[in-house]
């Protein structure tokens, strides 16, 4: 069953406040990108030098639930939000440390139906290994947020009925059983979006969802999020948080 949906005012949350939507950064994996057909991949020095170009900056990476409170309390000015998607047991490995290191926090998405599998929806591969149950509670251990991208990683929008059911809600239930925590975040695997997905992921109980570019459904169940990759040198994210604050505009609710 699902669980039931809570207002920000029933959690005892502020009511969030107007302003340009939240600068959220997308990754995936961490590791060796010689051959990465769907640039999914950062190298460890590039991760690292992407989180040194925020410190210097002025930003601190932090989770989405951690940005959007901040956010809600007028307090996120200097706040960005790090989410990785699909649980790469490479972020226990390579991603936690450098996290550690600049005093990051992070939004991880894991899928509770292929723990320990790996990325077999990427037919072109490399195959990566995902994280087991214990690398997900090490990385809850280490105060990452721990969220949904669904249980198997299927497209929320080609779904039938029964199965976007338990993509969205089974999956909640299940990574909330296996790290004791309350789940909040929810990813949409690909980053696809209709209002139905959207729908289905508020009445699961989520707080908040990540897309890509979810364009007319921009708000809490769909964030915009932005791709960062390999290429993104200093001068590359700059220009990627200096237009997302000039493109994007306030969105009720957010």
């Amino acid at each position: 069953m699902a669980a039931p949906v809570e207002s920000a005012k029933s959690r005892g949350l502020p009511t969030p406040r107007p302003g340009p939507l939240p600068w959220v950064a997308m990754y995936h994996s961490v590791g060796d990108c010689s051959f990465d057909p769907y640039r999914i991949t950062v190298t460890p020095e590039r991760l690292g030098m992407q989180l040194a170009w925020l410190h210097r900056r002025g930003l601190r990476g932090v989770s989405v639930a951690d940005l959007l409170a901040a956010r809600a309390r007028g307090e996120a000015r200097d706040l960005v939000g790090l989410t990785f998607d699909d649980g790469y047991a490479d972020f226990v490995t390579e991603a936690l440390p450098l996290l550690r290191r600049w005093n990051c926090g992070a939004t991880l998405f894991v899928l509770p139906g292929r723990l320990g599998g790996d990325n077999a929806w990427d037919p072109l591969g490399p195959r990566k290994r995902l994280l087991r149950a214990e690398g997900i509670r090490e990385a809850a251990a280490e105060g990452m947020e721990i969220g949904s991208h669904g249980l198997t990683h299927v497209d929320l929008t080609r779904a039938d009925d029964v199965a976007l059911q338990a993509e969205v809600a089974e999956s909640r239930a299940m990574l909330a059983e296996l790290t004791g925590a309350r789940v909040d975040g929810f990813c949409y695997p690909y980053g696809t979006v209709d209002a139905r997905a959207a729908e289905a992921v508020r009445k699961a109980g989520y707080a908040y969802a990540c897309a890509i570019d979810p364009g007319p459904l921009t708000g809490p169940h769909a964030l915009p999020r932005v791709h960062v990759g390999q290429n993104d040198t200093a001068w590359r994210l700059y220009l990627k948080h200096r237009l997302h604050r000039l493109r994007r505009r306030p969105v009720e609710g957010v």
